[in-house]
């Protein structure tokens, strides 16, 4: 139980982020080349591209928690460091009441800069599993519920 929305909210950007992990783990052969239609970014491409706008929008509303963010090759590490320095700007302008702005943008609330965040990438991650479709991959039910469901419901099917 959290003790405060929050924690909550920043709770469920880990999850998210865990989700995004879990599903770059359980790409079959070929997975990162895998696209959605011809001309679409790969999942590869996708995930990158996760990356990539996490960072563009922490330097543009917390340029002190996007400094000195590491890049190296491994995707995984990237992700989990970006949504680390993502919560913890949040929590920050939670806990101090500062903007969560910059030159090129501008959120009422921290809460709607995670939820943009969320809403992104939850978009990129129905593009991958489309990608992974169309080459032939469907994840396992099993697989799926562990990796991506799980971490949303606690109940037992």
């Amino acid at each position: 139980m959290h003790n405060s929305v929050s924690e909550a909210l920043l709770d469920s950007f880990q999850r998210n982020n865990a989700i995004l992990l879990n599903l770059l783990r359980a790409l079959p052969e070929g997975g990162l080349e895998a696209r959605a239609m011809e001309g679409s970014p790969s999942v590869g491409e996708q995930f990158a591209h996760i990356q990539n706008t996490r960072l563009f929008w922490l330097q543009q509303v917390a340029p002190e928690l996007a400094e000195g963010m590491p890049q190296r090759d491994r995707l995984a590490e990237l992700l989990d460091e970006s949504a680390r320095a993502i919560c913890d700007a949040v929590k920050h302008r939670l806990e101090t009441g500062q903007p969560m702005e910059g030159g090129h943008a501008h959120y009422d609330h921290p809460v709607l800069f995670l939820q943009h965040m969320l809403w992104h990438e939850g978009y990129h991650v129905g593009q991958i599993k489309l990608a992974l479709k169309r080459m032939g991959y469907v994840m396992p039910e099993a697989l799926e519920e562990q990796a991506i469901w799980s971490l949303w419901r606690t109940e037992v099917w």
